[in-house]
């Protein structure tokens, strides 16, 4: 049996766990500059970069066997 992963999956994925990490890092760089704007540009420049990346390691795991087991 082969697990394979789809790619909308990887989408919903990454989608999700950006929203979760959005809120974090406005709420800590709002607390730690007091500042909306700054808090907020910060926020979508690094979610933009970040998203990225993590769909793109996403799915390069998606394709490694290593530490599959299928039964």
């Amino acid at each position: 049996m082969v697990r394979t992963v789809s790619a909308r999956r990887s989408v919903i994925k990454a989608a999700t766990y950006r929203i979760v990490i959005m809120c974090l890092d406005f709420g800590t760089l709002y607390l730690l500059t007091g500042t909306v704007h700054l808090a907020v540009g910060f926020m979508i420049a690094s979610n933009i970069y970040t998203s990225i990346a993590y769909f793109a390691h996403e799915r390069i795991w998606a394709r490694i066997k290593w530490g599959i087991f299928e039964t």
